[in-house]
């Protein structure tokens, strides 16, 4: 296991990725949630991870958990409506699997407790297009290719990311059970989830984080620019 200070750099350029591939990608977010939701869905993502960026400096004596911590209550702090509490009271309860550092074990136990406890304060269940949608497959398939198929943690966020990108197309053909988009009943049907997409991206900059400290690079079946729906 890589020493503290690694982890700790580890953890804030991967914050670094996320609030910039975010912020890079606030029109399209924007756009997808403007079709089922309350056009905002962009603003708030770039807003939440852009403000947990800006604290590198205050974070770069913490222990690695206290920084995920962190991550959490600033998007809380920030982030509009009931995604801030979704998004960082997640990360928030999470961050306590992290206590002795970061490791395949330990970081299958925090996908899972994040999953959890977004399930828990969302209410969401996969088939109600939401960003469940996309964790639910992700976290699984990490956490069978750690604990069963014994795969090394690259090889594994690999394959999750991939579950996660093909969760983001069962989000299309589906009606929308949970949120604003509920409201739209069939009328949801063809559109893909902006929070699933949220999700693919940020697991998208986790891996390529982990593809620069674990020194080496993953074959994936896809990239997000394939993502469903995409107009570039």
């Amino acid at each position: 296991m890589a020493d503290a200070e690694t982890q700790r750099e580890a953890v804030l350029d991967a914050l670094d990725n996320v609030a910039e591939r975010l912020a890079e990608e606030k029109e399209y977010l924007t756009d997808l949630d403007s079709a089922i939701g309350d056009a905002d869905h962009g603003a708030n993502m770039e807003r939440g991870f852009g403000k947990a960026a800006e604290k590198r400096e205050e974070f770069a004596e913490m222990e690695p958990n206290e920084v995920v911590k962190n991550v959490g209550t600033t998007l809380i702090s920030n982030v509009g409506g009931a995604s801030g509490p979704l998004y960082g009271g997640s990360i928030m309860f999470a961050s306590q699997e992290l206590e002795d550092g970061i490791t395949a074990e330990t970081s299958v136990a925090f996908a899972e407790a994040y999953l959890d406890k977004v399930k828990d304060r969302g209410g969401a269940q996969v088939g109600a297009k939401t960003m469940v949608d996309a964790l639910v497959p992700a976290v699984h398939t990490y956490k069978k290719s750690i604990e069963q198929d014994d795969l090394p943690p690259l090889e594994a966020l690999a394959k999750a990311v991939d579950a996660a990108e093909r969760g983001v197309a069962f989000t299309v053909p589906i009606k929308a059970m949970k949120g604003r988009a509920s409201f739209l009943d069939w009328r949801s049907v063809g559109h893909q989830d902006p929070g699933a997409t949220s999700t693919l991206f940020i697991l998208e900059e986790l891996l390529e984080t982990a593809e620069e400290y674990l020194d080496g690079e993953v074959d994936r079946d896809a990239r997000a620019e394939d993502a469903v729906g995409r107009d570039e």
